[in-house]
């Protein structure tokens, strides 16, 4: 079955959508079969990836509210292997209607376990807020990776966030693990960059991928065509790193790499 990987952070502006769309298209690139969800009602992924989300007809909304079967509303990408469930504007309200429905916190986990042995990986894109949507994400994952930008109030936030998480472990997914940090939007020249690398590494001791993202304007520059830099320029500095991260993480499942960290 597909391992469920939320990438999280409440705190918006960290390179947690460009992370998601990339980290998933060279997961399928390196020859997994992949679905990348985009929990978020702003559907950046969606627009990422080319789709108008004004014209999407059927979103991830139809499956965790209404109940349509998530194989009616998977849309196919440009890399072989990497499917996408979209948003639609449609979900924006979905915040406010689950919250009188049953089992709430389970209807993103009850949609994927349907397609769930589809896939080896299934990335979720979740909200920059710690609403029943992103609830939603963390209820339905194995494993949660935390971008983290090296700039000024890097930490800021992380924990309430680390305090949701293990809310959730204690109530509702018990074997939810955090994979790690990824450091984003890193420019080595900069001192604090630097600074903010040992205070993350500090913070998350053991956890904190090798893999580090750069600030890169072509990275900036691929969702405005709707590529994924793996499309939109493959020997750029981002797509390095972006395929050096998902080579990391099969290399951690590989070795049934398990860690964890307390929250």
């Amino acid at each position: 079955m597909a391992k469920i990987i939320s990438l999280v952070n409440q705190k918006g502006g960290v390179g947690k959508t460009t992370s998601a769309i990339n980290l998933a298209t060279y997961l399928a690139e390196l020859g997994k079969f992949v679905l990348l969800v985009d929990l978020d009602p702003q559907g950046n992924a969606s627009s990422g990836l080319g789709l108008n989300v004004r014209e999407i007809e059927k979103s991830l909304y139809h499956s965790m509210i209404l109940g349509e079967h998530p194989s009616k509303i998977i849309m196919r990408t440009e890399t072989f292997g990497h499917d996408l469930i979209p948003a639609s504007q449609d979900l924006a309200g979905a915040g406010i209607e689950l919250v009188h429905m049953d089992n709430r916190e389970f209807r993103l986990y009850n949609v994927l376990r349907e397609i769930r042995t589809n896939y080896d990986y299934i990335i979720i894109d979740s909200p920059p807020s710690l609403g029943l949507l992103t609830i939603n994400g963390l209820v339905a994952s194995d494993e949660i990776i935390i971008p983290v930008q090296t700039e000024y109030f890097a930490l800021e936030g992380l924990s309430q966030l680390l305090n949701t998480i293990n809310l959730i472990k204690e109530n509702l997914q018990p074997e939810l693990k955090v994979m790690g940090a990824l450091l984003t939007m890193y420019d080595k020249r900069n001192r604090l960059a630097r600074q903010v690398v040992k205070e993350v590494q500090d913070h998350f001791p053991g956890h904190v991928f090798e893999s580090v993202i750069p600030r890169s304007i072509r990275l900036a520059e691929a969702p405005g065509f709707g590529k994924s830099i793996l499309s939109f320029d493959s020997l750029s500095k981002g797509a390095r790193a972006y395929k050096n991260l998902a080579k990391e993480i099969i290399e951690l499942d590989k070795n049934n790499n398990k860690k964890d960290f307390s929250v």
